[in-house]
């Protein structure tokens, strides 16, 4: 069965485990998420459960969130996920760390940090040319395409533009440790985003078995 929650991510720390190795943890903040809404292969076509986390006033939301969330009798959630194929329980139903355990294996999705408009040699980690000898080509883009075929830029060329702000999914991290008290998860390794971001956390996708 998959599981999934929503949380925020509160930075990484390093913490020692029972062998006295160190391991660097990143640590997210998961207070309890409302299942909002079931959806069925009968009335959806597929199987889901709709997640949400994250108080918001209500005079920040429309009426169509209000109505949405009033039928899980909670307030409208800044942070709405479906999470396929999981059984989380009925509208209403609220969803701790519990949900986990500490060795379960899981994959973490968060929106990466925002760089703004980066060049060729940040954005794709292509190479630079000569500093000196009279080379006047140092950071730029090189060619764009032959003259003759296909005599335009192809698409997807790797080139200078926004980099970063992309949904980004690291899989097969393993749950270091759940804090029940202080409704945190502690996550072997990185996450994508910045502080205070929004993850998603569901079962691996492709755990070993």
């Amino acid at each position: 069965m998959t599981k999934g929650i929503l949380g925020k991510k509160v930075g990484m720390t390093q913490i020692f485990d029972e062998s006295g190795l160190l391991i660097p943890v990143t640590v997210i903040e998961v207070q309890p998420n409302v299942v909002l809404q079931v959806k069925t292969v009968e009335t959806d076509g597929y199987n889901a459960v709709q997640v949400g986390f994250d108080d918001k006033r209500e005079v920040l939301s429309n009426q169509a969130e209000k109505g949405h969330v009033n039928k899980a009798n909670t307030a409208p959630k800044r942070f709405i996920r479906e999470i396929r194929d999981a059984e989380l329980g009925e509208v209403g139903t609220e969803l701790t760390v519990e949900l986990f355990e500490q060795g379960d294996i899981v994959d973490v999705t968060g929106t990466t940090k925002g760089k703004g408009y980066q060049g060729p040699i940040k954005r794709h980690n292509q190479s630079r040319g000569p500093e000196t000898h009279g080379s006047r080509y140092h950071r730029r883009p090189g060619a764009m395409s032959n003259s003759a075929t296909p005599g335009r830029v192809r698409k997807g060329k790797k080139l200078a533009g926004q980099m970063g702000g992309d949904q980004v999914t690291i899989q097969n991290l393993e749950i270091v440790q759940v804090n029940a008290e202080r409704n945190a998860i502690l996550v072997k390794g990185n996450v994508p985003g910045a502080k205070k971001s929004f993850v998603e956390i569901k079962s691996a996708v492709k755990a070993a078995n």
